[in-house]
């Protein structure tokens, strides 16, 4: 697969070793600040991120930029329909935004707010945990998370997203809340909490407590790797099942579309 990576920070230099350690070519790196980019476009410019992708010849792109940027970024690629799968996270409330431009003009999108094999397995153990703490009203539920001081947005989009799973099985709790709290939290509301120092890859924590114990579920990641090995395979999945006719084009998936086995 030809692959043109936008964003050609830290992320974009690992995804491109997988990419590359995958048997896969790199036509294109796109950036606004990286110095060694391939193509240096200046920021906000979609039509020449479009042209630079469009000239690389790439059927396929992956994109991790900045939450402040990815939404246009999006934009400007969905309809050139080359398949895309969408790393940077912080736009979840633009989701059915994005769902309506694909299936406006074709363009197929995948995304998730954390490529990593074991994150996605931690999602699935989470879900059981809260499923089985449910039962017993004296426990209570946390999630803690810990990033690099150079992550742009807080809490992560893991963290949202292993909330998300909680709240599904935890049926005490249907509220988030991830700023400090200026008084105790009522009963219905599960505290997100995060930390940024160093440069830490990710560590996220689950908590369910009572009086009696704390029972606690962790990932940790040692690098960015797991992240950058998750992305290429859901673009090469993406890319195939669209192909044989296992996913439908102009549609925005997830890590449940492109890895059923997982799920």
């Amino acid at each position: 697969m030809k692959i043109a990576l936008v964003g050609y920070g830290k992320m974009g230099h690992m995804l491109e070793q997988s990419a590359l350690a995958f048997g896969h070519s790199v036509v294109s790196t796109i950036d606004v600040f990286v110095p060694d980019a391939k193509v240096k476009i200046s920021a906000g410019d979609s039509k020449a991120l479009a042209d630079a992708v469009v000239s690389s010849g790439a059927d396929g792109i992956i994109e991790f930029t900045h939450p402040s940027s990815v939404l246009e970024n999006i934009k400007a690629l969905l309809p050139l329909k080359i398949p895309m799968v969408v790393g940077t996270t912080g736009w979840n409330d633009k989701k059915e935004e994005v769902a309506s431009l694909a299936a406006k003009c074709g363009g197929t999108i995948m995304t998730s707010a954390n490529f990593s094999i074991g994150v996605n397995i931690l999602y699935k153990i989470v879900e059981d945990a809260a499923r089985l703490a449910n039962k017993f009203s004296e426990y209570d539920a946390a999630i803690w998370e810990m990033h690099h001081n150079q992550k742009a947005d807080s809490p992560s989009g893991t963290a949202l997203e292993i909330a998300n799973h909680l709240l599904s099985e935890f049926k005490r709790k249907n509220s988030i809340v991830t700023n400090e709290f200026k008084e105790k939290p009522l009963p219905n509301q599960l505290h997100v909490s995060s930390t940024r120092c160093g440069t830490v890859p990710g560590t996220h924590k689950v908590f369910f407590d009572c009086e009696a114990d704390t029972i606690e579920i962790a990932h940790t990641a040692r690098s960015r790797k797991g992240f950058a090995n998750g992305a290429v395979h859901a673009l090469e999945n993406l890319s195939s099942m669209l192909k044989e006719g296992k996913l439908k084009s102009g549609a925005l998936y997830g890590m449940n579309d492109i890895f059923p086995e997982l799920f």
